[in-house]
């Protein structure tokens, strides 16, 4: 069989596919139907995306963002000035100090604990969920603006983060005591799963995550992202921000949350829709 070359053609269709709004799955799809071989396709969109396309698709497509000014160690966020302690462009992932005083975690603990329930995942299949061995922590949903707490923190965070309070989610608690972990995954929904066109219905695709740490461990808990090599601390009143601007794990943004090994560890997750969420 000739050898495919990936062109520069190629990559420039590839680039505009993706651009429009075809899903990768669908653009390899017709790759293959082309005459295009399995490793050749997977290679010449791979590379492409990575280095050409998604850097493209991140600087046209708005995404929820922490505007820090030149030079500038802070943000004012509604209410409260939030530090930013680490920032990366490429995954982009910020670590933010404060966002939370020790009132309102505690306050966002107590509110929870009475309403905790063996944690599920989405379920790929049907767009519904269900318990996983792989998330093994206790957890609750509070309705957006179900009360004043909820309402003065996602306004904070939707200041922060520059993006609508109805574009988001509903807070997650969860609560992982000794042991409890959450296995590396990908918060947005797979686009090649039966299940997911239902789950976008309700708001569009996840296109960021905020986890924000409401106590601190006595040991572990730690928020890993095992394809770049970091890890974020779980420190009361702290949070870790990251985006997405494709659901592929191009955008290197796999991660877990590592086992608690004394204390348990309590957080308060914020998924960002690209549409209003209902």
């Amino acid at each position: 069989m000739p050898e495919q070359v990936i062109t520069p053609e190629l990559r420039q269709w590839i680039i505009d596919q993706v651009a429009a709004g075809h899903s990768v799955e669908s653009v390899l799809n017709a790759m293959k139907a082309s005459g295009w071989r399995d490793d050749t396709a997977l290679a010449a969109l791979e590379n492409t995306l990575k280095e050409q396309a998604l850097p493209l698709i991140e600087a046209s497509r708005p995404l929820p963002e922490v505007v820090i000014g030149e030079g500038g160690t802070t943000v004012w966020a509604h209410d409260r000035e939030v530090s930013v302690l680490a920032s990366m462009a490429r995954p982009r992932v910020l670590v933010l100090g404060g966002l939370l005083s020790a009132e309102e975690c505690q306050e966002m603990i107590e509110l929870a604990q009475p309403r905790l329930a063996r944690s599920e995942t989405v379920v790929n299949a049907t767009g519904g969920s269900e318990i996983n061995v792989a998330r093994t922590s206790q957890g609750m949903f509070f309705a957006r603006a179900e009360n004043e707490l909820c309402q003065r923190v996602e306004a904070r965070i939707a200041a922060l983060l520059n993006w609508p309070v109805e574009r988001g989610e509903g807070l997650q608690i969860l609560r992982y005591g000794p042991g409890a972990e959450y296995k590396p995954h990908y918060d947005y929904f797979d686009p090649s799963q039966p299940g997911t066109p239902a789950v976008l219905r309700r708001g569009g695709q996840r296109v960021a995550t905020l986890v924000t740490y409401l106590n601190t461990p006595a040991s572990g808990g730690a928020t890993i992202f095992p394809d770049i090599g970091f890890q974020v601390s779980a420190v009361a009143g702290n949070a870790v921000f990251f985006s997405y601007a494709l659901p592929h794990p191009m955008t290197q943004t796999l991660h877990g949350g590592a086992p608690v090994l004394t204390g348990e560890k309590w957080v308060a997750t914020k998924w960002l829709r690209e549409q209003r969420f209902e």
